[in-house]
């Protein structure tokens, strides 16, 4: 497996090795003792979820006590992913890294608790997979909005993105 960290400290691109034959490919997303190694705890929760071309869902967090790490992966289609450093005190507090995670290109996203996360579906049908370190709390739930002004994220279908009502009321960052 390929690690690359990115200048947000704990977030890590992680591409597994792929195994093709002229039956199709085979590939090991989540091995406990190797990702342990690499400061990814047990995944307890899983998620899916199906996006149509343009869909923006994020910028989602959850607040301590409950808040999250989420190891994620494109199962079928491709993402633009944008993570946000909410961590008081970090020195890299409220910069953002983005991703570009497809089925075909099989990377993975290591976002440590801390960091608010989302993407943007480049393709129809667009199977996202992500796993958690703890469990969803509907109380703990929070967001920001995924047009602040502060964070001026380039979404690359912007004129295209399909927002839902909850995700648009969000606060701003920094506002």
């Amino acid at each position: 497996m390929n690690v690359e960290r990115s200048h947000l400290e704990g977030v890590l691109q992680l591409t597994p090795r792929v195994f093709t034959d002229d039956r199709g490919w085979f590939k090991e997303t989540y091995q406990a003792p190797r990702y342990r190694e690499l400061g990814i705890p047990e995944l307890p929760q899983h998620n899916v979820s199906l996006s149509k071309k343009g869909v923006v869902r994020g910028l989602h967090f959850q607040r301590d006590p409950h808040a999250q790490g989420k190891l994620i992966q494109v199962l079928r289609g491709a993402v633009w992913d944008v993570v946000v450093d909410l961590r008081e005190g970090s020195r890299t507090y409220g910069q953002w890294a983005s991703f570009d995670l497809s089925a075909e290109n099989h990377r993975q996203l290591w976002v440590p608790a801390g960091f608010a996360h989302g993407f943007q579906a480049l393709e129809d049908d667009t199977v996202f997979h992500y796993a958690c370190s703890a469990l969803y709390n509907p109380a703990a739930e929070d967001a920001i909005h995924v047009f602040s002004p502060a964070l001026a994220l380039p979404w690359p279908l912007r004129e295209a993105a399909l927002v839902n009502a909850k995700d648009l009321a969000a606060p701003h960052f920094g506002g």
